[in-house]
């Protein structure tokens, strides 16, 4: 078990449904962070920006950003994450689905994922990918992450701490003119779940006109902000994370022990 884990965001701009440059732009900026690092977040859909169009810009998990990322997480020795969009066929072979998914590689090569639960149905985002079903919790060298992406924020149920994790974390392309909402509710789940948590979020313009100004951000237990920037541009973001402080608060206050107990509908009635 690390008990205090160092964190980079990755604030970036994206080249547009151009896999390979971005790659190679990442790759540059990663070689350019301290020795020291556990762990670096990407953006939402970091290989494209956020495309509706998954039928040209997809790949399998046998595909270029999967070799990638385990190949650089091993060279590293670090974990790496973000969002891609993946294609997944039926066994029957008659459906195609196509998934926002957020992939975490291991240092050695495993790779984990989650597949993004709230579609964004604004931007018809429901129409052409397929919502997760399930959150998954992460185990890296010994802190439990709760992996999520951009409109998920929105949700807080699908956020809610149990206790069963010690990050939460989200990847987003969240445009500047709903950027006040970002920075209230990343403040507002770190308090509810007494959790650092993380928002990663790119800069720049898409081809669709969107501005993105990133106000990446890490919050602390007590909803403090450890780490922000406002300044639109990219930037590395390096955060220390120490979970022996976390747990020592949590017993403290233990506000998560008067939490209500509900049932959540469409999860097979599971109490969360």
């Amino acid at each position: 078990m690390t008990a205090k884990l160092n964190v980079a965001l990755m604030q970036i701009d994206l080249f547009w449904e151009d896999r390979q440059s971005n790659l190679q732009a990442i790759k540059e900026k990663v070689y350019s962070l301290p020795e020291n690092i556990d762990l670096v977040i990407l953006p939402e859909m970091f290989t494209t920006g956020f495309t509706m169009d998954p039928v040209k810009n997809s790949e399998t998990m046998s595909g270029e950003t999967i070799t990638w990322m385990r190949t650089f997480a091993k060279e590293r020795n670090i974990a790496i994450t973000g969002s891609v969009v993946i294609k997944e066929i039926s066994k029957n072979l008659k459906e195609t689905h196509y998934f926002n998914r957020l992939l975490f590689a291991h240092p050695n090569g495993d790779i984990e994922h989650y597949d993004k639960k709230h579609t964004f149905t604004l931007a018809g985002e429901h129409e052409v990918y397929t919502a997760g079903k399930e959150r998954v919790l992460i185990n890296y060298k010994g802190w439990k992450i709760c992996p999520l992406i951009c409109y998920d924020l929105r949700f807080p149920v699908w956020a809610r701490n149990t206790n069963d994790y010690d990050l939460l974390f989200y990847v987003a392309s969240w445009p500047e003119p709903r950027i006040s909402a970002w920075d209230a509710l990343l403040k507002s789940r770190a308090i509810e779940n007494m959790s650092y948590t993380i928002g990663v979020n790119r800069v720049g313009k898409d081809a669709n006109n969107h501005n993105y100004v990133g106000n990446s951000a890490c919050f602390d237990t007590l909803g403090n902000c450890i780490s922000k920037d406002v300044s639109g541009k990219e930037t590395s973001l390096i955060v220390t994370l120490d979970k022996e402080a976390q747990d020592l608060l949590r017993k403290k206050f233990n506000f998560l022990a008067d939490r209500d107990g509900f049932r959540l509908s469409g999860i097979n009635g599971i109490m969360i």
